[in-house]
């Protein structure tokens, strides 16, 4: 299955970004071209009839299948980013990481209460990002709100903190 390839093909990068962490670094399944198809196709089946209007992703990589993802659907791209680094007017959230406090932004006009939002990124750990996303594109008040990463790692428990979303659902799981 090409999935089990997928999945094979992550590599594990011990103490990164901190000591006692072990990464789950997708760029090496990224660069295969096959395999980056063959997720943005397994994306497109599982959401075509879902009705979305916007994929909004987080930073830095949500950006690299979203897009994808949202030219295949002919639906928007919409990003979540760091403070600071959207040019435009903001709305943001704080949450708290395992080493600090982070901030997310994302545009004030991004959204609007007709849209159906897919809320992606690529990895899914203790869920402190994913919620602040979920929380943001919230502010706007959308009809819908999934939830999606391309690796869960089940044992953090992340998907907890989103019990509120339409729908959790993770292509890998570890």
């Amino acid at each position: 299955m090409s999935l089990e390839r997928i999945k094979a093909g992550i590599r594990d990068v011990p103490d990164f970004p901190h000591p006692g962490i072990m990464f789950k670094d997708l760029t090496t399944v990224f660069k295969n071209g096959n395999d980056l198809q063959e997720i943005a196709s397994m994306l497109y089946d599982k959401y075509k009839e879902t009705g979305l209007t916007k994929i909004v992703g987080i930073e830095s990589r949500g950006f690299i299948t979203g897009p994808i993802l949202a030219e295949k659907l002919g639906v928007g791209f919409v990003p979540v980013r760091k403070k600071g680094k959207l040019p435009a007017d903001t709305i943001e959230e704080s949450y708290s990481k395992e080493y600090g406090v982070d901030i997310i932004q994302i545009h004030k006009d991004a959204l609007n209460a007709d849209d159906v939002v897919l809320l992606h990124d690529d990895l899914l750990a203790t869920g402190g990002t994913m919620k602040a996303a979920y929380n943001l594109v919230k502010k706007f008040g959308v009809k819908t709100v999934y939830v999606n990463c391309l690796v869960e790692l089940d044992f953090l428990k992340g998907r907890d903190t989103l019990e509120e979303a339409d729908e959790v659902y993770s292509l890998i799981h570890f």
